[in-house]
């Protein structure tokens, strides 16, 4: 389902990416006929864990 919803990130204005949108992932989740409970539970966790990879990215790639 993350990668499904790749593109549906939310980017502050700086560029850096704030998370996902939730919303337009539970309805693509439906159409999809995934268990709307199962990925209302671990979506935020998911969206967590790529935020927690994009930081140590950020960190790994930061020139200061």
């Amino acid at each position: 389902m993350l990668l499904r919803v790749a593109g549906q990130l939310r980017v502050a204005p700086g560029g850096a990416v704030t998370g996902i949108d939730l919303g337009v992932a539970m309805h693509m989740a439906e159409a999809l006929g995934f268990d709307i409970a199962a990925v209302a539970d671990l979506l935020p966790d998911a969206e967590a864990g790529l935020l927690e990879g994009l930081a140590r990215l950020r960190a790994e790639n930061d020139p200061t």
